[in-house]
């Protein structure tokens, strides 16, 4: 926690960073930069790389920005007093938390998470994540997609009359993240509220990808091997690697179909997901961070995201925890059993 106060903090004090507001060029590697290798002679990409400088882009870009991906002088600035106030919000609602139990909290309360655990990012003028298709939006949702989209819709509305403003009646009626399995392999890299660190690790014939979100790891090797059986599936799918010059591909197959791109309860994505993502160093403290997704199952066509991931050398990857000492799912389900026996008298 104190990483993340410490950060907050120091973000006070924004600084502009000038460029021109036409286009952003493609992310390629800083002329006079050196590649670094292993000892056995793969590309070194190992290291922290948090991508908590990218949050409050977002992922779609508004309509109102078409096909420009990159922000004006006067929206950059507004995006920088967006962020200012925000760190100046928690700050106070830190305040607020940290005072004698007897001070009366009256204005934004913190609850959860707690406000000394939140991460901003840093003023971007990349308008939004994705990239592809060029208006920065997703595509329209394929029939398969749309059809599953309306089952799911239709199924939370049966859910919502059957608690009847009850939180959950069983641990099936919260999200996967609500119950602290899992984001999915997208959701566990987006920048969100907290846990953005990620780190990679090498060795021979091999690739550690972790993500501090719910402390997934996956472990992906690089040496030809054909993917999993396509019955064997999971919520992170079966990652295979290769080299492509200096930049990392890694290849997602095998989703058990459970997951979306941010890994809450709608919108998921289908089995047929398969995710590409490609990590290519452009100097030594910059890792761009590419994913195409492709699921005829949800979409009409692929779609694109890149963002880059900074290295920090001294971020401290900190335990999910999420459910050690956390009783909110047992309370949601003592307290909807409690209402239950309430009406029934």
């Amino acid at each position: 926690m104190t990483r993340r106060l410490l950060t907050l903090l120091a973000g006070l004090a924004l600084t502009a960073v000038g460029a021109s507001a036409q286009e952003l060029p493609a992310p390629r590697p800083s002329d006079g930069f050196v590649q670094p290798k292993t000892p056995w002679g793969d590309p070194d990409i190992q290291g922290f790389w948090p991508g908590v400088d990218m949050q409050g882009v977002p992922l779609q870009r508004p309509a109102r920005f078409g096909a420009r991906n990159v922000l004006t002088e006067e929206e950059f600035a507004a995006r920088g007093r967006e962020i200012k106030a925000e760190e100046e919000s928690l700050v106070a609602e830190i305040d607020v938390f940290t005072a004698d139990v007897a001070t009366p909290c009256v204005i934004r309360c913190p609850t959860s998470p707690q406000p000394h655990w939140q991460e901003t990012g840093k003023p971007s003028r990349q308008a939004s994540l994705i990239i592809d298709p060029l208006d920065g939006r997703q595509p329209p949702l394929s029939p398969d997609g749309q059809a599953r989209q309306a089952g799911q819709q239709a199924e939370a509305r049966k859910r919502q009359d059957r608690l009847q403003g009850r939180e959950a009646d069983t641990y099936l009626d919260r999200s996967l993240y609500d119950r602290c399995i899992t984001r999915g392999v997208l959701g566990s890299v987006l920048p969100t509220i907290y846990n953005n660190g990620n780190e990679i690790v090498q060795a021979p014939g091999y690739i550690v990808i972790r993500n501090e979100m719910i402390h997934e790891a996956r472990i992906v090797p690089l040496d030809g091997r054909a993917q999993l059986p396509a019955g064997m599936t999971s919520y992170m799918g079966d990652s295979r690697g290769r080299w492509d010059g200096n930049t990392l591909v890694v290849v997602t197959t095998n989703f058990n179909g459970m997951t979306g791109v941010g890994g809450n309860g709608g919108g998921r994505s289908s089995a047929r997901l398969t995710i590409t993502e490609r990590f290519t160093m452009l100097d030594a403290n910059t890792l761009q961070y590419t994913a195409t997704v492709d699921d005829p199952g949800t979409w009409t066509r692929p779609w694109t995201l890149s963002f880059p991931w900074k290295r920090e050398p001294v971020y401290g990857m900190f335990e999910y925890a999420c459910h050690e000492g956390n009783y909110a799912m047992r309370n949601m389900l003592s307290a909807s059993r409690a209402a239950e026996a309430a009406a029934s008298k």
